[in-house]
């Protein structure tokens, strides 16, 4: 269902077209300095030059393309694609040195060895990429931009969560980071040339129409019209009655397998469509993983109060990664997730403790509840949809480098340590051009009860931000009164004020006058052209895989 692998389909007119456009643009294009200096360069390098207009590293981006010998667009693509894939390859090859100083140091050694772990993921991403353009024509290509977009995003999600398994006074941290300079820019890069690829092959006389129908809402059944018929009977089959597992999980031995683990393990080979899993009422004390090998899960509970998969590994504990506290991770794209909960009992004193992790590109949660303190839900790389959930926590509980929506939600701030404050969210979108970021549509942001009576005394805001260019949107939602009227808080001084994204739209109750919100720049109250980029069917692009889910959901705004 995820990851197929595209026919080439190079039609004759399609070459004569690209031959056609770039002629067009030999011909054409004059600099402001009369041409003279556009015309001395070569097609080749008008063409990188024209593809590398939109990035943030142009030097090294037509350094990069300077090296292609043709005129067909693709092969530029392909170009940026293997740079960025080499640069990565490259910072994966830890020195002896660094090995050394790491083997020193039991947290660094652990660290150390999740980077190997994520960067293999970062360069899969990569190859996955390059076989979609090598794979494919130009309009196959140009279909499935959002699906390159999130697959290059995530390269960042898995560099940066390597970075920060290593704590703030670490030796060996800032090589890390340097090292991964050359591949950030360079993938950024290829974020930039494929989100300008639309507008270039129009100029160069190619215009592919893709249909949208993005800002279409509800069928009469109550499920957004582009709903797949076989996800949409399996979600709302009446109290899960008609849903015919491929596994039942039961801890009372009622079922096929007493762990859900198990179930999984189980994952036949060659499958086509869903894996189905039932997992009946019980607390269900293991630690699970949905492999990046097990597409299209869809697992299923007696309800987020009664199915619950409960862990209490912690940071401060267990000396774990953050990402490593899981209790539950989603990897393998197309996963789903119905009536399940999800915790993480290591309570404040475990400081970093993530009840579920989640990578799995078009993933999506439905009446599921993740409950911990710090750091409850991670959403750490791609595209994740989650609708009528419960989340709770206390410092920066949700958090991630993906593209999330969390809609219809109920969002529960509990009481934390003493010496805490509260922050909902902690975006770590690192470079521009990644379409990653997080939205809070139509949900209610609350107090839990222990909270109740502090609430003035201890401080909650809706967001810091983590990373330079950190981007948070909350619309249309109700927040209560504890909210801070600054809305939201720095991270470490004036750090990112100056490239993050926050912004709010249509909010409502004690909690949203946004009269004495924070003064920065970057902090936007947007209009309502402005909030609909953030909706499901824009930011996500909905209308394109969330059909495969089965979960109701409001793409467009409320009014």
């Amino acid at each position: 269902m995820f990851r197929k692998v595209v026919v080439p389909v190079i039609s004759l007119i399609l070459v004569v077209g690209v031959v056609i456009g770039v002629v067009a643009v030999v011909n054409n294009s004059k600099g402001s300095d009369g041409g003279k200096k556009e015309e001395s360069l070569s097609p080749e390098m008008k063409i990188a030059t024209q593809l590398c207009q939109p990035s943030e590293y142009k030097e090294a981006c037509t350094e990069t393309l300077s090296s292609v010998n043709s005129t067909d667009p693709k092969d530029f693509v392909k170009q940026a694609i293997l740079a960025a894939s080499d640069a990565v390859k490259k910072s994966f090859n830890f020195s002896e040195d660094l090995v050394v100083k790491a083997s020193k140091d039991k947290r660094e050694k652990m660290a150390l060895d999740d980077c190997k772990e994520l960067l293999d993921y970062a360069v899969q991403e990569l190859q996955a990429s390059m076989s979609l353009v090598g794979d494919s024509d130009l309009h196959t290509t140009n279909e499935r931009v959002a699906e390159l977009q999130s697959w290059l995003s995530s390269v960042f999600a898995y560099q940066e969560t390597c970075v920060d398994g290593f704590s703030d006074n670490s030796t060996i941290k800032p090589t890390i980071e340097q090292g991964f300079v050359d591949a950030s820019h360079l993938t950024d890069n290829v974020l930039a040339i494929i989100s300008g690829l639309s507008g270039f092959l129009k100029s160069v006389g190619l215009q592919f129409n893709i249909p949208s129908n993005s800002r279409r809402l509800l069928a009469e059944d109550g499920f957004p019209t582009w709903f797949s018929g076989a996800d949409r009977k399996l979600l709302a089959a009446q109290g899960n009655g008609k849903v015919k597992p491929n596994a039942v999980v039961a801890q009372d031995g009622s079922g096929q397998f007493k762990t859900i683990s198990a179930a999984i393990a189980a994952y036949p080979n060659n499958l086509k469509g869903r894996y189905i899993i039932y997992v009946k009422a019980g607390i269900y004390r293991e630690y699970v993983t949905v492999d990046k090998k097990k597409p299209n899960v869809f697992i299923y509970g007696d309800g987020p109060r009664k199915t619950i998969v409960t862990g209490s590994k912690s940071f401060a504990k267990d000396g774990l990664g953050t990402w490593k506290t899981a209790t539950f991770v989603a990897e393998a794209d197309g996963f789903i997730a119905k009536s399940m909960g999800f915790q993480n009992t290591a309570g404040p004193d475990g400081h970093q403790a993530v009840a579920l992790r989640v990578s799995s590109d078009m993933s999506a949660f439905l009446n599921c509840r993740m409950d911990g303190y710090q750091d409850t839900l991670l959403y750490q790389a791609k595209r994740q949809f989650y609708r009528n959930c419960v989340i709770s926590g206390t410092v920066d509980f949700i958090f991630g480098y993906g593209a999330a929506v969390i809609q219809n939600s109920l969002i529960v701030v509990r009481r934390p340590n003493d010496n805490q404050q509260n922050s909902v969210t902690a975006d770590g979108r690192k470079e521009k051009h990644a379409t990653t970021g997080l939205v809070i549509h139509n949900c209610r942001i609350v107090p839990e009860q222990k909270l109740v009576a502090e609430r003035f005394k201890i401080p909650t805001y809706l967001g810091r931000p983590w990373k330079p260019f950190s981007r948070t949107v909350v619309m249309e939602s109700e927040l209560a009164d504890f909210i801070q009227p600054a809305g939201w808080m720095p991270w470490a001084g004036s750090i990112h004020l100056d490239t993050l994204y926050y912004a709010e739209y249509a909010n409502r109750g004690a909690g949203a006058n946004t009269n004495k919100r924070v003064n920065w720049k970057t902090f936007h109250v947007i209009n309502r052209n402005e909030a609909l980029q953030f909706t499901a069917g824009q930011f996500l692009k909905g209308a394109s895989w969330i059909k495969n889910a089965g979960v109701p959901v409001l793409l467009g705004l409320k009014r």
